[in-house]
């Protein structure tokens, strides 16, 4: 058997990565064609298929899992060790790549960046959005942001934010024509915009007050799978909205959006920033994290 030449492993990992030759050939800087003509090599000389592939999909057979699983840390601790000759550099450098849920983007991570970026030119830094639960190390992240109690107890954290209080909102000219909730039960039957998760699963509206805890699943005409959406639905009128209150600040100010329930609405742990616990950390996600760390005692202080 012909030997496996690293620059094909790359290509390899990158399939596996992005599970679509189009992405994986833009980030590699190929055409899909030369992508896909490199991989048929590979598993040509190995005498195994390693990706099934169809017009519409395409997967990692058990050989490419295994394969995947042993080459990607190996050239993750290859891309540590270049990495950390950049601490003899005065200015971290690289890329950086973070999985984040839509609404932690937005709300928190997006803004951080930006003062992030402007601090560390040299830093690039990749933002995939997405609300299902990744395995950020076998796809390949550096590091994520999620809510505190749905990341791994294995992964350092990192505060990103401060508690989060969710809300529940409509327009002024939906309470004119339904009338205002009391209490979490009135929801049943009144025009609720619902949430789906990746996993298909509807979000139960969660309450709290005194001690005593409900979850309401409610009714509506809209069901969407992104809570800005929800925001922009309940901008519309077309029902009622449970949602993050730091995304509907300026609505809440400007008076195009009131709150119901208020004396209800719990305050959920806020946003960590997670990343695998490993000796050598690139010089960028270093840098992110002091960065991210010190924007929160600057936070807490004022």
């Amino acid at each position: 058997m012909k030997s496996i030449r690293p620059g094909e492993l790359l290509s390899f990992i990158a399939i596996a990565e992005q599970l679509n030759f189009g992405r994986a050939a833009v980030q590699l800087g190929v055409s899909p064609s030369a992508l896909s003509h490199t991989l048929r090599g590979m598993e040509e000389r190995l005498g195994l298929r390693l990706v099934n592939r169809t017009t519409r999909s395409v997967a990692l057979t058990e050989a490419g899992q295994r394969l995947f699983a042993r080459v990607r840390p190996a050239f993750r601790d290859i891309e540590d060790a270049l990495d950390d000759l950049n601490t003899l550099r005065d200015t971290p450098s690289g890329s950086l790549r973070i999985s984040a849920g839509y609404s932690a983007a937005r709300l928190a991570l997006l803004p951080l960046i930006q003062r992030f970026l402007a601090a560390y030119p040299e830093v690039q830094v990749e933002l995939v959005a997405d609300d299902a639960l990744t395995d950020m190390v076998a796809a390949g992240f550096d590091a994520g942001v999620r809510f505190g109690e749905r990341i791994a107890a294995d992964m350092v954290t990192a505060p990103l934010s401060g508690p989060i209080r969710s809300v529940v909102v409509a327009t002024p000219a939906f309470f004119a024509k339904h009338p205002r909730p009391r209490k979490p039960a009135d929801l049943h039957g009144m025009p609720c915009i619902s949430q789906r998760f990746p996993s298909g699963a509807r979000y139960h509206w969660e309450f709290e007050r005194r001690g005593v805890s409900c979850q309401i699943e409610v009714d509506g005409p809209l069901v969407l799978n992104d809570m800005t959406l929800c925001v922009e639905a309940a901008r519309a009128g077309i029902g009622m909205a449970f949602v993050f209150e730091g995304l509907v600040a300026s609505q809440l100010a400007s008076g195009e959006l009131v709150t119901v329930l208020d004396a209800w609405c719990p305050t959920f742990p806020g946003l960590f920033l997670y990343y695998p616990s490993r000796r050598h950390l690139l010089s960028a996600l270093r840098a992110f994290v002091d960065f991210t760390s010190e924007a929160q005692a600057d936070h807490d202080a004022r």
